[in-house]
């Protein structure tokens, strides 16, 4: 399943190196590819993951992994606070350098080292080949892909609150409990459960809201996601 909204922000940052203005030429790809570009630690499991770093193109890679903490997710005050030290952001990203030469893989180890707390952890971790010298001679342009990587801690306990409000054809959707939640599937459909009309997915963090537009003489109805849990829900 894939939620495509800008919360999850699973999206591949393009770099462009070399290009003369006005001059065309054949791109030189070094593509990266990652295993997973979201990982959740669930509190049955191990508070570590392992992800696969393999580069499928033909020519030596550099490889940053760049670990930051979000704080407030999904919230106004969202923020991304970058950090190198596991002690201070609780998330140990190793290794953080490496070279991958032409067909190689690699693992790149992400554990949560802090004890869990009552909410959910959010990170995220750039992962992206950095610029080295281009291997054609003459006006060429090299494109490097990497990767927003999603990393959930989850708490100890896990509590699904999802609470709405409807004022005219607005809904406000409220996640009033300790974890993140996937809501996919939405539907609005007249009472005899026909003429459906799709409603938009998203991740809803804990403590954040989300309003989007209804019909409001209709109900809606999610398939809500927490962790390994799929239920149904109507608002």
């Amino acid at each position: 399943m894939t939620i495509n909204n800008g919360s999850r922000r699973l999206h591949r940052l393009l770099v462009l190196a070399g290009a003369a203005i006005g001059l065309m030429a054949a791109p030189a790809r070094a593509e990266l590819v990652l295993s997973q570009v979201v990982l959740d630690l669930m509190p049955a499991g191990p508070p570590r993951a392992d992800v696969e770093a393999f580069n499928n193109g033909e020519e030596r890679m550099y490889v940053v992994a760049e670990p930051a903490s979000i704080l407030d997710p999904g919230t106004p005050q969202e923020r991304r606070v970058a950090s190198n030290d596991p002690a201070v952001s609780g998330l140990l990203v190793t290794p953080q350098k490496m070279i991958l030469e032409p067909g190689e893989r690699k693992l790149i180890r992400i554990a949560a080292i802090l004890p869990r707390s009552p909410r959910d952890r959010i990170y995220r971790v750039t992962v992206k080949p950095v610029v080295g010298e281009l291997a054609v001679s003459g006006s060429a342009l090299k494109v490097l892909v990497g990767y927003d990587m999603l990393v959930i801690v989850r708490p100890a306990v896990l509590t699904d609150t999802i609470t709405a409000r409807r004022a005219g054809t607005t809904m406000t959707l409220t996640n009033a409990g300790s974890t993140s939640v996937e809501l996919y599937r939405g539907r609005q459909c007249n009472a005899a459960g026909a003429d459906c009309r799709d409603l938009p997915a998203k991740r809803l963090y804990a403590g954040a809201d989300w309003q989007q537009p209804i019909d409001p003489a209709r109900p809606a109805d999610y398939l809500v996601k927490s962790g390994a849990t799929v239920k149904p829900m109507r608002f």
